[in-house]
This record gives structure tokens, sequence and C-alpha cells, in this order.
């Protein structure tokens, strides 16, 4: 018994440390108990404003009490303080409003509000004393996301002890039925200090002034930095309906790099900055807003008003923690005469088609405040979404695509249809004697292919629904197709780019000429691939095997420029290329990415310049990456090569977060094996195929949750953290068990009764999780001890000491749980409609503009350093 004294005696400190640490949230709620709010049912606004996420993080929901206004560009405030006097990081915002009801959100820091009313006018100011920019929303941005270990710093001794909410009601005409709006943002706390501070850097122009009819004006900005280094990550820009193009630089000895670039009538979100910038001592940042003053009989101002405009560029940025500045601005233009040698895609206007406008105003329709299904339906939505990204990739075993009689299968594309289309040799080889040294196709006597290398497939039974491209090509290689089902394809024989039309048996363009191996504007040298801008039209052409660059057209194939360099290190340098393999083009962030094959990464440059942008390397890409493709909503998928001798990277497929690089998933057929895999395509819903040159295969993947019950779970999870913002908290336990239920009313009533229990069932629940292992604990010393009565001998000491060793080991080993950042939504507003306020950034204008394969079948390439990489 001695020793189920000590052991018990020893574990006694590491509950009582975990016990402290469950009670410890809690006097975050008794902080706030006073000021908890009753708002009108019809918000389903939180009357629990401060919800514990566990041992050092809590969320806090700031809300709109149930106001009306009463007109048009009517600026409301309201002010909540910081429940925690310690230091506190926000990590993550989450928004609740929709721009058909509000025009935008600001949310601000500062020590002391101007007013204690519940909410009031915002023509009586914000905060007392100096108020920083923290949080923003506008024109239902998308989200980015803050960089991990940074957070705003608050509270403390120096931070923010309160937050004031800026919302500008624009147009009324959504009030119309006197409902009340609780538009507003949850906040994700914790006390895990950050090793980095998050800040804002604000440029805006004041004396702007805009002639009726001017077809071209320009507001410049540019202020010196006099600080520590910071590093920008973020950017959003902003103008009212005037304004075309808004385009921030750091300057630095002449030399100007772009920090972000993007049209105002977009979806006004922080948009990740494509290649960090840091900024240092005397750099100067410059900002300029293009606008026209087409349409307007007067003189247009800065103001906050429909009429007036704005010239608005926001910056966010990270500091080391001793060095970090919160809030930072720039109204001035130190020096005009620099921009003189701004680079010229400044003055070009960002095309915005209506299908962007559209999607626009339909993003986030469903969290109308006046609807209360709705809010639980965004919720549910939310939760969908963390669902989906927590799916897994599998071969669809029943689809036919080792069965179809290919040859060599080196493209696929998805045409308007999402029907599979597939490029593919027919009965031709590319092997090592395909080509001299001189990169000339020495096998032009066999005649082109006289099979129909072009296949159409219906993606879910794989019957050719029609064919074509018979007698046009010698070696086929990269497939794409356009907005309007044109089908774009490279033959690395002929040196050549094609156009053909979905039912045109001759092609409408061709680029490059037939057979004969070039580097200049008019010659290719085996090209790879073919992308085109569903914008401008532009075409993109990666050449090649034997050439290392980047190559653009207009649209009706005349030469632009081109971008890029060999490199025979394969560690090449940003715009350095070892066989630019592939192409995808990224419309919503305006880049393509590349293929860099030998290279074995991912290379992604800015459509309108070529500028590098971001490297997307793993290890576990081994050293050749041949294809990449990208979804709408933020998913590249690409595959890499056979591993060499000694390597152990398998072949394989991807899936990636597109903003952060991250792989999410990786996936192999279930039958036979790649062998070769050369292109891969995948679709909105996430089905995927990939063409295989050796195995002369097509696999379809489609799809599937990786653990049904935990992604539920996760999802729930994720219900949860938004209902409880809601005033609608539903326990962990009753999501698990009832993962399927999803009629919204039962849920509800769930929640009310969850929340009648308080916080007083919550400590009862954490006190018997933590009895119970106790108990088991004992229980279990208790055994041993008895067992080493029975059994003589050292051999049963020395169990029971290691048995208590190893479990004393694990609870003293188990290591918290990392910090999750989530989603960072964002996009700024505020102004005055009296005029010009400095701490209202942004004005109105309510927005609402509308197994066996033979290694012969070799592809051949440049002679590459060793080991050579095998080429298709």
């Amino acid at each position: 018994m001695a020793g189920l004294l000590t052991n018990v005696l020893i574990l006694l400190p590491v509950f009582q440390t975990i016990c402290l640490g469950f009670r410890s949230p809690l006097s975050v709620f008794k902080r706030y108990k006073d000021t908890a709010r009753s708002l009108p049912s019809g918000c389903l606004a939180s009357n629990r404003p401060v919800i514990s996420l566990g041992l050092s993080d809590f969320a806090l929901d700031i809300r709109m009490p149930g106001v009306t206004p009463k007109q048009s560009d009517t600026y409301l405030c309201m002010s909540v303080p910081l429940p925690v006097d310690d230091e506190a990081y926000v990590v993550d915002f989450k928004p609740y409003a929709s721009m058909d009801t509000v025009h935008h959100m600001l949310l601000f820091g500062c020590s002391e509000p101007s007013s204690t009313e519940n909410y009031w006018d915002c023509d009586e100011g914000t905060c007392k004393d100096k108020s920083n920019i923290l949080y923003a929303w506008a024109r239902n941005a998308a989200s980015t996301r803050l960089p991990k270990g940074v957070g705003f710093r608050v509270g403390g001794e120096t931070g923010a002890k309160f937050f004031v909410l800026q919302v500008h009601y624009g147009d009324i005409g959504a009030f119309r039925d006197k409902h009340k709006d609780c538009s507003g943002v949850t906040l994700h706390l914790t006390h895990q200090k950050q090793p980095l501070i998050a800040g804002m850097y604000l440029m805006m122009s004041v004396n702007t002034v805009i002639p009726p009819g001017e077809k071209v004006v320009n507001a410049d900005i540019a202020c010196r930095y006099k600080r520590f280094p910071m590093h920008l990550f973020a950017y959003r820009v902003h103008t009212h309906r005037l304004g075309k193009v808004v385009s921030g630089y750091r300057v630095r000895n002449g030399q100007w790099t772009l920090i972000g670039r993007q049209s105002p009538q977009l979806p006004q979100a922080f948009y990740p900055v494509g290649h960090p910038v840091d900024v240092s001592y005397d750099d100067i940042l410059a900002a300029r807003c293009v606008f026209s003053g087409e349409g307007r009989t007067t003189e247009t101002h800065i103001g906050g008003t429909a009429n007036d405009e704005m010239c608005n560029f926001y910056v966010m940025y990270y500091m080391e923690a001793k060095h970090a500045v919160s809030y930072m601005t720039c109204t001035q233009n130190a020096n005009p005469e620099m921009f003189r040698t701004i680079p010229q895609e400044a003055n070009i206007p960002v095309p915005v088609t209506s299908d962007m406008l559209k999607m626009a105003h339909g993003h986030h329709e469903e969290t109308k405040d006046t609807d209360k299904s709705s809010l639980l339906q965004q919720a549910k939505n939310e939760g969908e979404e963390i669902l989906d990204q927590d799916f897994h990739i599998e071969e669809a075993v029943e689809w036919p695509g080792l069965d179809l009689k290919l040859g060599q299968v080196s493209g696929l594309a998805l045409d308007p249809e999402n029907n599979l289309v597939v490029f593919h040799r027919g009965d031709h080889v590319w092997d090592e004697s395909s080509f001299d040294s001189n990169f000339v196709y020495q096998q032009r006597g066999l005649g082109p292919i006289e099979q129909n290398t072009i296949l159409v497939l219906n993606p879910s039974n794989a019957k050719l629904l029609r064919s074509l491209g018979k007698s046009l090509f010698y070696l086929p290689h990269g497939l794409s197709i356009d907005k309007n089902g044109n089908y774009w394809v490279t033959d690395v024989a002929l040196h050549q780019v094609f156009k053909l039309g979905p039912d045109e048996k001759e092609p409408l363009l061709i680029l490059g000429v037939a057979l004969q191996p070039g580097s200049d504007k008019n010659h290719f040298c085996q090209p790879t691939d073919v992308a085109v801008d569903p914008i401008t039209g532009s075409i993109y052409v990666s050449d090649g095997y034997c050439n290392s660059r980047i190559v653009q057209f207009s649209s009706n194939g005349l030469y632009l420029m081109q971008w890029g360099e060999g490199t025979t290190s394969g560690r090449g340098r940003p715009g350095q290329f070892l066989i630019p393999h592939s192409l995808t083009l990224i419309p919503d962030f305006r880049q393509l990415c590349v293929a860099d094959r030998e290279n074995g990464r991912i290379q992604c440059f800015r459509l309108e310049t070529g500028e590098f942008i971001k490297e997307i390397k793993h290890k576990s890409f081994g050293r050749e990456l041949f294809a990449v493709s990208y979804v709408p909503g933020g998913f590249l998928f690409a595959v890499n090569g056979m591993p060499y001798p000694g390597e152990v990277e398998p072949v394989q497929g991807f899936v990636m977060n597109f903003s952060t690089g991250e792989i999410i998933d990786s996936f192999i057929p279930l039958r036979k094996n790649f062998q070769m895999p050369h292109d891969v395509v995948a679709s909105e819903d996430k089905t995927v195929f990939i063409g295989d040159v050796h195995a002369r295969a097509v696999w379809k993947f489609g799809s599937t949750e990786k653990l049904e019950h935990r992604s539920v779970k996760k999802a729930g999870i994720e219900v949860q953290e938004t209902k409880e913002s809601e005033s609608t908290v539903e326990a962990r336990s009753q999501l698990e068990s009832n993962p399927a239920s999803t009629d919204p009313l039962k849920k509800q009533e769930k929640q009310h009764l969850v929340h009648q229990n308080s916080t007083g069932v919550s400590f009862l629940l954490i006190t018997a999780l933590l009895i119970i292992p106790v108990i088991v604990l004992m229980a279990i010393l208790m055994y041993i001890q008895w067992r080493k009565t029975t059994v003589s001998g050292a051999d049963g000491e020395h169990k029971l000491d290691s048995s208590s060793r190893r479990i004393l080991g694990r609870l003293r080993g188990k290591a918290s749980s990392g910090l999750n950042l989530g989603n960072f939504f964002a996009s700024h507003k505020g102004y005055s409609r009296k005029g010009f306020d400095r701490l209202s950034t942004e004005g109105s204008d309510q927005e609402k503009d509308e197994d066996d394969g033979s290694d012969s079948e070799e592809e051949c390439s440049a002679p590459p350093p060793p080991p050579a990489p095998s080429s298709s």
C-alpha cells in the first residue's frame, strides 16, 4: 500500500493542475456576467457573448443590438469590453452580415469608446482615444487566413480594452419591413502568446478630385517608411463606383515590387500577398487608384456618401512583438515624380465580368438576420465546408478507364459540359529514336497518326461521345479547353500549338512552324501545354522540353511577351525551369501555375506581368512533378513521377490548398499501379482523372470522407461554434449522437435546453470527466498492488514499477493540442456621412451593380543532369 499511496500523491498535483486549467476560463464568464445582453429574438444574436473554446481560447460575440436605421448612409456604433484583464490575441474573425443589408463593417480597438450607450450614431465618434482598425468586412468578401503564430494583441498594459463595431447601412431599402439588424462579428481569442503581432497599414487619398467626363484620373499616395521591418501578408483595395483598379507597391532603390493589384468592383476581401513582401527602414510604400469620371456631370470628391469617391489601399502586416506597431496610415504623396516610373500594370483596369459581379452579390445571402432558418442554414453550410475539406480521394474501381483502347495518354481536360476529353498518341510512341540532338523529329516517314487522337468521353461510364483529330498530329502532348469549348493542343514533334473547334476537323489557329524547332517569337521547341485566360483570351504556352520559358500571345495569336530561363541544377531559382511541363490558370487570383517537372515543384506567376509569386514544393513530390490542375474553391491537384533508384517517395496524386500550399490528401490507384501519370484534371465536385503514358490508361478518382463519423463530428463542432455565437449553444454530445439531424427547429430546441443548464453543467461535466480517470487509475494501481502481493520474486516487483512508470509517463507526456487558426474574413469601410473622418475610412455606394508497362516507351528531352529524367 505504500507504493500505491506514493503513486496517488504523485498524481494529485497533476490532476490539480488540470483542474485549475479547466477552471480558469470560467472567470471569463464571471467577468462578463453582468454585461450579457438580451437581444431581439429575431436576431438570433447571443445573450452569452463569451464562449469558452478550451483551456486558453474563447470566443467573443460582437453584434448590433437589434437596430433599424431610419435613413440611408447611417453609421451606427456599439462597444463591447474585452472580458479579460490580461493580454490576449485575436486570431480569427467570423462575420455575420449580408451586403444586401450592410454596406460595410469596421471593428476598432481602443481604451475607451466614445459613448456608453447600447449603440450610438458614429458621428459622435468611435473612440475617445486613438483607435486601431482590427478588422473590416464589405461586399460579401471571401476569406483569407492569418499566418500561424500571428495575432492582433489586445488587453494587458498596452492593448485595447474595448472593441467598437461600426456598421454602415448604405441603402435602407432592405429595412422596409422594419426588421431589426444584428450584424456583427465573432472573435476567436487566445491567451497563448503569439510571437508575431499583426497590424494594419492604410494608404488613402484625401484630396483627389475627379472632373466630370474625364476618362482617366489617377490618385497617387506615397510615404517613406521609418520603422522596424514589417512583413506584408494580405492587402485590400477600396473605391466606390468610379474606381477601375487599385495597385500597391514597395519601392526600394527605384525598384517597384507589387504588393497587390485588384479591381475595387470585385469582392473587397483581404487577398493574400502572392509573394510575401518585407518592408524595411527607408523603403517607400506607394499606391495608385485609377478612376473614370465618365457618366458624371459634376466633380466627384473624396467623401463618405454614395456620390463621393474614395481611394484606399489596406495592407495587413506582422512585426516582431518587441517592435510591433498596431496601426499606421499614409495620406500624402511625398514624391509625385516617382510615379513616372510606376509599372504599366497599375494603369490597366482589371476586367470584371457580369458573372463575377453576380457571384459577389450572391455570396453569403443566407446570412440575413431577418430569417432565423437562413442563419441556421449558414451554420450548416459552414459545417459542410469544413466536412468538404476533410475528404479523401479514392479510385472509382468500377470506371472502365483501364479497358479503353488508347495509345500513350498525354493530355486530359474537361469541356464546358464536364465531359472528359482525352488526348492520346494512337499507334505512335515517343522513344529514344524519335528526335536527333537538335530536337528534329526523325520519324516523319510514319506520317501523322491515322486514328482520332481527341476522344470525348462520358465521365460517368467512359462511353465515347465523339472523336476528332485524325491525320493531324505526330506526337500529341498537352490539352486544355477554353470557356467556349475550343481544344488547345500541343504537338512536340511538329513543335506547334493548335486551336480546334469542338466540331471542326481543321485547326482554327496554329502557332509555331511545323517540324522546325526554335526559340524565337515564331518557333517553339517541343511545347508541352497551353492555358487560355477566360477573361482576356490571352494564350499562354509552356515551351517546353528544349526551351525553358512561358510565352504569352494575344487571343488572335500575336506574340506579347515571354518569361523564364533554363537551369541545369535541378534546384532552380524563381522563374527558372527544367521542363515547364503543365499549366493551370487560377482566375480567382489572376495567376498561372506551372508544373516545373524536373525541379519537382509548382511555380506560380502573375498573369499580366509574368512576375513570380510563389513556389510550392514538398519532399513527397520527389524529383519530378508532371502535372497540376486547379479547381475553383482553392484546390490544386498534382501528380509526380516515379522515384529515382534509392529514393522512397512513391508515384501518387496530391490535393493541396492553393493559398497555403499545404498537402490535404494524397492518393494512389487500388487496381494496378501508376506507371507514368502524365496529366491530371479535376472537376469542382473533386472528381479527378489521371492519364498515364506508360499504362495507356485513364484513372478516375472520387472524393469520400476520410472517417465519416469524425468528419461529421468536426463539422458539428464548427456548427456549434457558429450557433453558440448566435445564442444557440448545442452540446457536442448531442451533435455526435445525432449527426444526421437536419431539422433546424429541432436543433434550436436542443440548443435552448442545453443553454438553460449554463456553466454549472459544464463545470459538473468537467469534474466528472476528471474524477473518472482518477478512479480507474486507482483501481488499476490497487489491482497491480494485489498482484504484487500474490506473486513472489523480484520479477513481479519489476512489473509493478514499470507499469506505474508507464502510466505516469503517459500522463506527463501528453502534449496540448496546437492552436487552430481559422479563416480570417475581411474587407474595410467607414466614413462619416458628414464628410471625411479619419476614424471612418470608407464611404457609401451601396455597391449593388448588380502494372505493367514497358520502360522502353520513354519520351526523351533535353539532356538533363544525371540521373537522366524520363520524358513524356
